[in-house]
């Protein structure tokens, strides 16, 4: 019934080789991001609620850049399994302008009206004009990100992923160490608070591309050329659009749908303390779910390098061993940080963000909730981002993506959190019906086998 995990020791070291530099990156970054939290934690809830409340658009930028980094994966992975370096020069360009034009306007608006931008995600005059204040500062700093995020995706998907783990590494120490200096005043610098993570934030993102173009100056796996880069061939134009569109659509709706759910939260009764917990149980997530999204990133690398090899007759069964792996995985994380959540977090990680005590109890419900669907989420993860789409099905992947948020947990949350005004457990197990809806639209395209397909060819 299971054949299809004797795959050898091979094939295993393979997936462990490509998924352990992004568990590094992902878990130091995760780290980090906590140690972020817990520094701004103790400027009191109204701040740490203001950084997520500025968060929210970001987030689903962030994602839509995201969405450019997958859909150059899918072809620049299978490119790389027929040995096409001019076609990864191309797609390496178009991501990057893309990217880049999109942050630029982004920043713009950032920028020149911070106060109007965050009063749409929330209701808290207090929380409004702190989120206002870090907006500002940070507004064009993810076109630095977003820059050196591309070109990191583009060198993982040839199978060098340490790039991203060296980078991520040094620009989040970097805004840890800064966040110190400038948040409390350290080393001779001024006191500023929340506006001193906004500036920590924005060096370590100049930082990034820095060491981004040296690295690309210096790449020795892939020559790359800067006439292809910057002037890309119509044909790869119009392949990209097709391919990325997709998924920049799908990233950039679905980075919208978990903003609606934010602003859901930031428009319930006692909001403040809504969001910080929510800021805080999110850290908590991303640190403990850091093999998930290796696992998913290391199955877009082997199934999309399999079909540009023309394997087309294994990629079937590489696909259904990899998402077992991450719902074994799932459980394998699941069950015990849920007790991590009630036995060690709650009564000794809690206390150091200085959280009221209603606070402390949102935290650990949305905890445990999400760790008790880990292992669903761990195979939507894996089925959609790494083998749904990096198989070429990136339209069936985006409505799979798509449908659940949109038309099962938006509504629910709306409903339980907005007209009925239940209590804070209802709205967020209600925003779960995503995880079980997608199970099932993405088991089914799964095993149609349909999902194959080369993206390089016409």
């Amino acid at each position: 019934m299971l054949s299809y995990m004797n795959r050898g020791s091979q094939f295993y070291r393979n997936v462990f080789r490509l998924s352990l530099p992004m568990i590094i990156q992902n878990l130091l970054g995760a780290s980090l991001g906590m140690l972020d939290t817990f520094m701004v934690g103790t400027l009191g809830e109204a701040p740490m609620a203001a950084v997520t409340l500025a968060n929210i658009p970001v987030n689903v930028v962030m994602l839509m850049t995201f969405g450019l980094q997958s859909g150059s994966s899918v072809l620049i992975s299978q490119y790389y399994g027929k040995g096409d370096e001019d076609s990864i020069n191309q797609v390496l360009g178009i991501g990057l302008l893309l990217g880049g034009g999109l942050e630029l306007l982004f920043g713009c608006i950032m920028y020149f009206f911070p106060a109007q931008f965050m009063s749409l995600f929330g209701n808290d005059p207090q929380v409004i004009a702190l989120a206002a204040d870090y907006a500002k500062i940070v507004a064009f700093s993810f076109f630095c990100d977003t820059l050196a995020s591309v070109y990191v995706a583009m060198n993982r998907a040839i199978e060098r992923p340490i790039l991203g783990t060296w980078l991520f590494t040094a620009s989040g120490a970097a805004n840890a160490f800064l966040n110190w200096v400038f948040i409390f005043g350290n080393l001779g610098a001024p006191r500023m608070g929340i506006k001193g993570a906004a500036l920590a934030t924005t060096i370590a993102r100049v930082l990034e591309l820095v060491i981004a173009l040296v690295h690309a100056m210096n790449n020795k796996h892939i020559k790359l050329r800067l006439g292809r880069i910057f002037r890309p061939s119509g044909e790869m134009i119009r392949r990209f659009i097709k391919i990325g569109t997709p998924v920049l659509l799908n990233e950039t709706l679905w980075g919208m749908g978990t903003s609606v759910y934010s602003t859901i939260l930031g428009h319930m009764k006692g909001s403040a303390a809504i969001l910080a917990a929510y800021a805080i149980s999110g850290n908590i997530e991303r640190l403990c779910t850091v093999a998930v999204f290796a696992i998913s990133g290391a199955a877009g690398i082997i199934i999309g390098r399999e079909i540009g090899a023309g394997r087309k007759d294994q990629v079937y069964d590489i696909g259904r061993c990899l998402n077992m792996c991450s719902i074994i995985l799932g459980f394998i994380i699941g069950i015990p940080c849920i007790g991590l959540t009630l036995w060690v977090f709650r009564p000794y990680l809690y206390p150091l963000f200085s959280m009221a005590a209603e606070t402390e109890l949102i935290c650990t419900q949305m905890c445990v909730i999400t760790f008790a669907i880990m292992p669903l989420r761990a195979f939507n993860t894996t089925n959609v981002v790494g083998v749904l789409r990096a198989g070429g099905d990136v339209k069936m992947a985006s409505v799979i993506d798509l449908t659940p948020i949109w038309f099962g947990a938006i509504p629910a949350a709306f409903f339980t959190g907005i007209i009925l005004q239940l209590n804070i457990l209802w709205v967020a197990l209600s925003y779960q019906l995503e995880n079980f809806i997608k199970f099932f639209m993405g088991m089914k395209r799964l095993h149609s086998g349909k999902w194959i397909r080369d993206v390089t060819e016409e």
